[in-house]
């Protein structure tokens, strides 16, 4: 189904073969599954309800097939828009909460447990002064997500500090699916349109 909607061929079906699946084997692997899961399990709900096909597809440039009415696709990406702005403040409030990100301890916790332990024990130590910076920093990035994305100044800086966040946490520990994931969220929901005013995005829509 993932081939399919790469491809964008039966894409429909695709999409909701491919959310129900997901959604049955993340469910039914709840002791090995983790946020990366439900992340994906929120973007294919989006896809799913999404118009389909969309212009670059093999369904709308072989089998003719369109979407019957494009300018939905505008407003369920508002929708992810709010999703993801929800889901980052919270997540900055809950780690302002607590005082392992205040001085760096959970990141410290988090870099020497396995199997995340990919830096060595004495890089970790020789940089144990950075960790305070860059957790009040994650935490400011998350909280601050909502306000700053929104804006068209800020939204390219915001969106590059977010995914260059999960870039790195995808290289330091391993979590390659998960920062994978996530910068494609955010660049699907915040990417399209970047830079352009208001206007302009109004005049791109109804070309379109």
């Amino acid at each position: 189904m993932g081939c399919c909607l790469l491809i964008g061929i039966f894409s429909r079906a695709s999409a909701i073969l491919a959310w129900f699946v997901h959604l049955c084997a993340a469910e039914s692997g709840g002791f090995i599954s983790y946020g990366v899961d439900n992340f994906m399990t929120i973007g294919l709900f989006y896809l799913m309800l999404s118009p389909l096909p969309d212009r670059y597809s093999l369904d709308h440039r072989w089998r003719k097939l369109r979407s019957k009415n494009p300018h939905l696709l505008g407003f369920f990406r508002r929708v992810l828009q709010v999703h993801l702005c929800l889901i980052y403040f919270f997540g900055g409030v809950a780690k302002c909460l607590g005082s392992g990100w205040w001085d760096g301890s959970n990141l410290w916790r988090a870099l020497i447990r396995p199997p995340f332990n990919l830096i060595a024990p004495e890089i970790l130590i020789r940089l144990k002064y950075m960790f305070p910076v860059a957790g009040i920093a994650i935490c400011l990035l998350e909280i601050s997500y909502p306000v700053f994305i929104w804006n068209r100044k800020t939204r390219g800086i915001w969106l590059t500090c977010i995914c260059t966040m999960h870039l790195a946490i995808g290289l330091t520990m391993g979590m390659y699916l998960f920062a994978f994931i996530m910068i494609v969220l955010n660049l699907a929901t915040f990417g399209p349109g970047l830079g352009l005013a208001p206007s302009e995005k109004l005049v791109r829509a109804t070309l379109s």
